[in-house]
């Protein structure tokens, strides 16, 4: 395991995950030793900065047009407010800012907007992220000649458990648009939910497909499905066993050592135990802030007292 691999088969990464509990942690621990510092985490900042109205039917979201899940639709916000937010996550912390908008695909009139917001948010020094949609290879080049870091587009499943989820896109869909954005030398952020009522098997699935991917996503982001009530996922929803979750985290990091594998979603259903574990297992990254789209998420206060009993620190910009 000395080098980055892309050709891992279906046989090894199950046998990988079914390894005895500490083993697996001893095998992720030290690929993450090789790439990161262990104590040093990656605090993130997400805005949802158009909300609701969506007209994709993913299963999972309460910004979905389709179902009646209480999100009312917002406009896009105004620049200065972006900006004056992203501002504030800097002061909380953030080295990154990611902003979030609830369409298919952007439009042109929106996308000149949110160059300018990015450009704005680059200027106080911080690493810009979105996710606004699939996007054409003339957009993704627009958005990295306004200074986009990152674009965040995940494959959310299995291949083989997409359609249950989605119908309004295709998995391809999703690929096509990380293609544009890697060929515009935006680097990508790329990872999946669990908790959706896929199987294991399916998990492992989302990471093989991830893990085949060259190069790897740079942020790998593995979020548990925050409950949203008038969604079709509810009545199947299932919350990963929380050793079950460690885990998929130590598969993750063995499976793509130089990423940043995130704890996204679903912090709030977590012990700091439970967090602990994770970080152990190879996660560096979380999300700071009260709220993630339109979920909630653990206090910023909560956060910083587990990170300093944990005596680790925020991973500096660009490390």
């Amino acid at each position: 395991m000395t080098d980055l691999r892309h050709d891992w088969t279906r046989a090894e990464v199950e046998a990988l995950h079914a390894l005895p509990f500490p083993e697996l942690l001893f095998q992720a621990q030290s690929l993450h030793r090789r790439f990161f510092d262990p104590t040093r985490v990656e605090t993130a900042s997400l805005l949802s900065i158009k909300t609701g109205g969506c007209p994709e039917d993913c299963g999972y979201c309460s910004q979905t047009a389709h179902f009646k899940t209480g999100v009312e639709p917002t406009p896009l916000m105004d620049q200065a407010a972006v900006v004056d937010t992203a501002r504030q996550a800097k002061a909380a912390g953030a080295t990154r800012f990611c902003m979030g908008a609830a369409w298919r695909n952007p439009k042109s009139r929106h996308l000149d907007r949110i160059c300018a917001m990015v450009t704005a948010v680059k200027g106080l020094g911080m690493q810009t992220c979105a996710t606004l949609g699939m996007l054409t290879p003339a957009q993704a080049r627009q958005l990295h000649d306004a200074g986009l870091d990152f674009y965040s587009h995940n494959v959310d499943t299995s291949p083989e458990y997409y359609g249950e989820i989605i119908t309004t896109r295709t998995l391809q869909d999703r690929l096509d648009t990380l293609d544009h954005v890697r060929a515009a030398g935006i680097k990508v952020c790329c990872g999946g939910i669990v908790g959706m009522g896929e199987r294991v098997e399916d998990r492992i699935g989302m990471l093989l497909l991830l893990a085949r991917m060259q190069p790897h996503p740079e942020s790998v982001p593995l979020n548990i499905w925050n409950e949203v009530a008038g969604t079709p996922v509810q009545a199947r929803a299932e919350r990963p066993d929380p050793i079950g979750f460690a885990r998929l985290v130590a598969l993750a990091r063995i499976l793509m050592p130089g990423s940043i594998v995130r704890l996204a979603a679903g912090r709030q259903y977590m012990s700091d135990e439970l967090q602990a574990l994770c970080l152990l297992a190879g996660a560096n990254s979380i999300f700071i802030g009260n709220v993630l789209l339109t979920t909630r998420n653990p206090q910023r206060d909560r956060d910083a007292t587990l990170l300093q009993r944990l005596g680790m620190t925020a991973m500096a910009l660009g490390a």
